[in-house]
């Protein structure tokens, strides 16, 4: 009997972990982020945070599409990350860039709880968490770096992102393959904060990983 998609789905991404060109992009937060994929695989559909469906997927849908963003912002000394939910992918950005301070701003307490919890587990020293919406922390705080994942359409994204921006950092967002379609509505936004063109950058992440279409926005 042959084995259930599913199965085949998660066994080829069990291999994705542990091959050795996830090992050598993670490097030394390798030992984290597998803790952190642990706690989601017994945690993370129970308490609301990632589907069941994308269980079997989580490496290569989740993990390593959050990773795609690390090459953009290894050298900001601090980042935000909006709308952090399971902490995707913001935890897997503290963990691989330990030099910078990373600040999680999330509105759900229940969110935020689990993102404590999973910052105490892992040791991670270089992270806040700042519990509301984005727009409550505009006059608060700038960083040199904004990142997201899977929160708004570009222009709202954008309102939410570029005021948190310092001059002279940058808005780098993970989106969908079909971005190229929300500029046009989005331009109008950007240009208000005199910021630059959006850039649409295929990164790649690692041999046998799809690789992920992150946006760049510099102010």
């Amino acid at each position: 009997m042959s084995a259930a998609p599913d199965e085949v789905v998660a066994q080829r991404d069990r291999e994705l972990s542990e091959s050795p060109a996830v090992r050598e992009l993670l490097g030394e937060a390798l030992p984290q982020i597998v803790q952190f994929a642990e706690m989601l695989e017994t945690d993370g559909e129970l308490r609301g945070l990632i589907g069941p469906r994308e269980l079997p997927r989580l490496w290569e849908r989740h993990i390593l599409n959050s990773a795609a963003v690390v090459q953009f912002v290894r050298d900001a000394p601090t980042i935000a990350d909006i709308g952090s939910g399971a902490g995707l992918p913001g935890i897997v950005v503290a963990a691989m860039v330990p030099s910078a301070t990373v600040t999680l701003i999330e509105p759900m307490e229940r969110r935020c709880t689990w993102l404590a919890e999973v910052v105490e587990a892992l040791g991670l020293e270089n992270v806040v968490i700042k519990r509301g919406r984005a727009e409550e922390f505009h006059d608060a705080f700038e960083v040199a770096a904004v990142t997201s994942r899977a929160v708004a359409a570009l222009d709202k994204l954008s309102r939410l992102s570029l005021p948190l921006v310092e001059v002279g950092g940058q808005m780098v967002v993970l989106k969908g393959q079909n971005v190229q379609q929300e500029i046009p509505k989005a331009l109008k936004v950007i240009r208000r904060f005199k910021a630059s063109e959006p850039e649409v950058l295929s990164a790649e992440v690692a041999a046998g990983v799809e690789s992920t279409t992150v946006v760049r926005i510099r102010r």
